[in-house]
């Protein structure tokens, strides 16, 4: 199946998972698997959260991503450079640059 951003809804969505700012997002959900088109602009964050049942790979296309891991751990991810964020595992994301941070994501849902 081949999909394009452009033809999944934009949705914003204020202080997402505690964050600031607004989370600027295309989503496509299957039940199985979420495909998403992200935006953060300058300032924006998504809130620290626990990947209880699932697991998250996000590829930076724009912008620098700031992660807060687990004990307050800092990761910063360059475009073209992958964070992954596997099942039980907790992150938060952070637009701390001067540009719109961008990425593609990846949740895969882990049935037992």
């Amino acid at each position: 199946m081949k999909l394009t951003k452009e033809q999944l809804e934009e949705k914003i969505m204020p202080n997402f998972k505690g964050g600031e700012g607004r989370y600027i997002m295309r989503a496509f959900d299957d039940s199985d698997n979420k495909l998403m088109f992200g935006k953060l602009e300058p300032g924006c964050s998504i809130g620290y959260h626990t990947h209880t049942q699932n697991s998250e790979t996000m590829y930076i296309l724009s912008g620098v991503a700031t992660y807060v891991l687990e004990e307050g751990v800092e990761e910063v991810v360059l475009p073209g450079e992958v964070h992954y964020c596997a099942k039980g595992a907790s992150h938060s994301l952070q637009n701390r640059g001067t540009e719109d941070l961008t990425f593609f994501a990846v949740v895969g849902e882990h049935h037992e």
